[in-house]
């Protein structure tokens, strides 16, 4: 394989506006040699390209921030004349943005790259993956772009086109949040307020990718707001590696922006607002704040708070910076001062170290407050990080943790005090099996009989 440097390296000093083209001669690249085998079929050794009038398949992995970032990079490419296709046989290229979180995620991303090979398909992988992961193996010989470099993806998929090998890693400023955006849901604008985060959880593999805090000013995000309700959105997800945490490096913080954002709403509640992912150390100090803005009528009522586990010795070891208490405060203190108040978390089983009684915690918190939402994982070691270095708990008994609690979980009825009340949902769009739609609350009144 032919190596390729970073282009931030090779062209330094070198950039342009948000969603423009540097010049070809600013690119930095070297294209792949041809085989004699090919010149022996008389093939070309280039073949003339027309940019803008190939046809791009993208496939995102992972959270809402992913598919924010795959939204904008496919906005740029149609803008500059590119077609985009849900069928990767239609495809002149493929553009993959990648998950880091789990492996299942990262082996079904592996799997997806092999079978673009065998296609022989041109390749762009973007994502969390190539970010915290350069040497994987997987990558070689095919192009990568970095999560902060979303805005130069034309100049990327147009070098791959070629035959080039791309790769675009480092950058200092944040990718502007107006460049073209083609969302996959029109009605839906995920609003990306802040890339990484000030944690350093052990299992997380996120941060190596997304890297410490930076916040989007608020004047900008202000000014997207402004722009999607002019659009016509229905929907505004926060959405960031951990929303509490916004404005810390800036000076500011999460209530300053809310009370911001929500100005912008129109007052007919055309368009409503959700607060995206946010853990329990960067809202303890703001509780009375954010709860006032849940109450907004313009708002869900909704939020999504991980706490990971029950047990404090488990916190500790994962590096969560919090304890069971804190969580309980959070949890406690929006559901007494915000009514029909509903929050989602997450727990991790089998972390390494946690013993039956650490797990036991676990499960007596999530019954004692039944919430509606818990995402269960097993602990899935991320190479890389201190807890893949952890005594890990046997597979077998991860796996049995998991199906107990999603045992308890599936045992709530969360909705039963809600037979007979008239409530109002928004319905958003039609869910995967073609038939039930997909509602998030409070828009038309319908007659509910649980």
């Amino acid at each position: 394989m032919d190596f390729v440097g970073d282009i931030e390296d090779a062209v330094a000093g070198l950039g342009a506006p948000p969603g423009l083209r540097l010049p070809i001669n600013a690119v930095a690249v070297k294209p792949k040699r041809r085989s004699r085998a090919d010149r022996v079929r008389g093939e070309p050794l280039s073949t003339p390209l027309v940019p803008g009038t190939q046809t791009i398949y993208v496939k995102t992995f992972g959270c809402s921030h992913n598919q924010s970032d795959s939204e904008y990079m496919a906005g740029q490419l149609s803008a500059f004349g590119y077609s985009l296709t849900d069928e990767p046989d239609e495809a002149d290229l493929w553009l993959i943005n990648t998950c880091t979180v789990k492996s299942p995620s990262q082996s079904a991303m592996t799997t997806l790259i092999s079978k673009c090979k065998s296609a022989k398909k041109p390749l762009v992988v973007a994502g969390c993956v190539p970010q915290g992961s350069k040497d994987l193996k997987e990558l070689e010989g095919v192009s990568v772009i970095g999560v902060q470099q979303i805005d130069r993806v034309v100049e990327v998929v147009e070098e791959t086109l070629k035959g080039h090998e791309v790769r675009l890693y480092s950058r200092r400023t944040l990718p502007s949040l107006d460049l073209p955006k083609v969302r996959k849901n029109k009605f839906i604008e995920i609003l990306p307020i802040n890339v990484g985060c000030l944690g350093a959880c052990t299992y997380c593999k996120t941060k190596h990718a997304r890297g410490h805090l930076g916040s989007y000013t608020i004047d900008s995000l202000v000014d997207r707001v402004r722009t999607v309700v002019s659009e016509g959105v229905k929907e505004i997800w926060l959405s960031s590696e951990d929303t509490g945490a916004y404005g810390r490096d800036i000076g500011t913080n999460l209530p300053n922006l809310l009370n911001a954002l929500i100005k912008e709403l129109p007052s007919d509640r055309t368009t409503m607002l959700r607060i995206g992912m946010t853990n329990p150390p960067f809202i303890l100090e703001h509780l009375k704040e954010i709860a006032d803005v849940l109450n907004h009528p313009c708002v869900y009522s909704f939020l999504h708070v991980p706490v990971q586990s029950g047990s404090d010795p488990v916190l500790t070891a994962m590096n969560r910076e919090y304890t069971v208490k804190d969580f309980r405060k959070v949890v406690d203190t929006l559901m007494e001062l915000v009514p029909g108040m509903q929050i989602a978390t997450d727990i991790i089983c089998g972390f390494p170290g946690e013993t039956e009684e650490d797990f036991a915690q676990t499960v007596s918190l999530i019954k004692e407050y039944q919430f509606p939402q818990v995402h269960i994982s097993q602990f899935y070691p991320r190479p890389g990080t201190p807890a893949a270095r952890m005594k890990k708990v046997p597979s077998i008994e991860v796996k049995k943790r998991s199906r107990e609690l999603t045992t308890v979980f599936e045992s709530f009825s969360p909705y039963l005090e809600m037979k007979g009340c008239k409530e109002k949902i928004w319905i958003t769009e039609i869910a995967t099996d073609g038939i039930h739609l997909v509602t998030c609350a409070i828009f038309l009144w319908l007659q509910i009989f649980c």
